[in-house]
């Protein structure tokens, strides 16, 4: 079997569709995630700690450099924690996304074996 013709079945087999699909729902998920922890979750919690604004939050090292005239000539180098802080709550959310669909997966999968071997 030739080269073109192992990827020709491979490429057409239902696991890569699969595999696709999945890649395309979770890049819109992403977009979900994102929105509700930027929209919906930061705001109020950051206003329960003292209107603190996670995206904000800064550990400066060396504040920008600048020339004579103002003008910066070299950026600021601070440790960004607030952006840290948000992306680890939304990799929180997503796995427990991901947890509670693969849970509710088993669960099918598992009711639907019980009907397979009563019949």
């Amino acid at each position: 079997m030739g080269f073109v013709q192992e990827f020709r079945e491979f490429a057409v087999k239902g696991n890569v569709l699969d595999l696709a699909v999945g890649i395309i729902m979770g890049t819109a998920f992403t977009k979900i995630v994102n929105s509700l922890i930027n929209d919906v979750i930061m705001p109020p919690l950051g206003y329960a700690i003292g209107g603190v604004d996670f995206k904000n939050l800064v550990f400066v090292i060396r504040g920008p450099v600048k020339d004579a005239a103002g003008v910066v000539t070299a950026p600021e180098v601070a440790i960004r924690y607030g952006a840290f802080i948000n992306t680890a709550i939304e990799f929180v959310i997503v796995a427990f996304a991901v947890f509670v669909m693969v849970k509710a997966m088993n669960r099918v999968i598992r009711k639907r074996e019980v009907v397979v071997v009563k019949v």
